[in-house]
């Protein structure tokens, strides 16, 4: 008997439907993440919510221009919001113990019922652009404090070691409920007028041993300095090197002009490690807001920091240019390779570059 041969149906046509090749999931274009809910993410932040802070910050720090866009209208939308937080600078060279008092003054703080914010810049790694020092590691008890949030950012080179969204960074924890906002510098770099452009008040950590200190001062630091604490007054020899170091502090301060008609600098003797001396220090930031706030003084400094950074921005966008095009990037290497060699002059160099921008 003949056998029929059953013929296959290839997959392709089976219940008229095509068949799925091997591979084909493989091939297919990636899903587009979800677009960010910036009415959701204000929402949480206003609430406290800390992941919420922290992805805010993220987005205000990262590079793609989708993210910032994201930012910007969330500061936008959070704005009324902020502006009401005691904002604090602290400087000081490296080993003065910045992070062990800000540790100490932020446990008190958060102790007496404030929430505490601390922007601790860091140094950017030459190598991944990340942050070197750690400051959660240094600030152990801050770290653990529910009532206190500590952003280490890298200073991605940013002269006088301030983050380049420092700025958007504290008004968005003062949107969230932070009353304290504690900016620390890496104590390095050209100038320290950076901090004291985002602040209310410019606290400068001193060493003992003001006798050859002294001389090494950059004089602009100490003209900036709404307060001087010389660290590390420990008890016996430790106590009375700080005295003598704030004795001559004090001297100094006669012979250059403060900051505010109304406010004249106090030098302070503190001890971060064994916390002697900083409810007497936040109690002397407080007198000063206090008066510079009745004069009008502290909304006529923000008003004016508010146009520094406007500027900031456009300085930040005119540099985006020039680095966010790989033909203007090429032109750009050309220029700089010209001028290198000697066939162009700098000033020849500096007009090509202006034009790529339209400038």
């Amino acid at each position: 008997m003949r056998m029929r041969h059953r013929s296959r149906v290839p997959p392709s046509t089976k219940a008229g439907r095509p068949g799925k090749k091997v591979g084909m999931a493989l091939s297919s274009p990636p899903a587009s993440p979800p677009a960010l809910d910036v009415d959701a993410l204000r929402t949480r932040l206003l609430a406290g919510d800390r992941a919420a802070l922290a992805r805010a910050i993220t987005l205000a720090e990262s590079k793609r221009a989708d993210h910032r866009a994201v930012a910007r209208d969330l500061i936008d939308a959070v704005l009324p919001h902020t502006g009401t937080a005691i904002r604090v600078g602290i400087t000081g060279v490296p080993g003065v113990g910045k992070s062990t008092t800000i540790d100490a003054l932020g446990a008190n703080l958060t102790a007496a019922g404030h929430k505490v914010a601390v922007l601790a810049v860091d140094p950017s790694s030459t190598r991944t652009g990340g942050s070197i020092l750690g400051d959660k590691t240094r600030m152990a008890r801050l770290a653990l404090d529910p009532n206190a949030f500590i952003r280490p950012s890298p200073s991605s080179g940013t002269l006088g070691g301030v983050a380049a969204k420092t700025r958007e960074t504290m008004l968005l924890c003062e949107a969230a409920g932070f009353d304290v906002i504690l900016v620390e510098t890496v104590g390095v770099g050209q100038s320290e007028t950076a901090v004291a452009d985002l602040t209310d008040f410019f606290l400068v950590l001193m060493l003992p041993g003001a006798g050859d200190e002294l001389q090494g001062i950059k004089k602009g630091i100490i003209e900036l300095a709404d307060m001087i604490a010389v660290n590390k007054a420990d008890d016996g020899e430790g106590a009375r090197r700080a005295s003598a170091a704030a004795s001559e502090y004090r001297a100094a301060l006669h012979i250059l002009s403060a900051p505010s008609s109304t406010w004249t600098p106090p030098v302070v003797t503190i001890s971060g490690l064994a916390n002697k001396g900083l409810d007497d220090l936040w109690g002397r930031v407080v007198d000063h807001r206090n008066k510079l706030t009745a004069t009008g003084e502290i909304a006529k400094k923000r008003r004016a920091q508010d146009v520094k950074w406007m500027w900031a921005l456009v300085h930040e966008r005119l540099h985006q240019r020039l680095v966010g095009s790989a033909d203007v990037r090429r032109q750009t290497a050309e220029a700089e390779a010209a001028v290198a060699r000697g066939e162009s002059s700098p000033a020849a160099g500096a007009e090509a570059i202006a034009t790529l921008i339209g400038l």
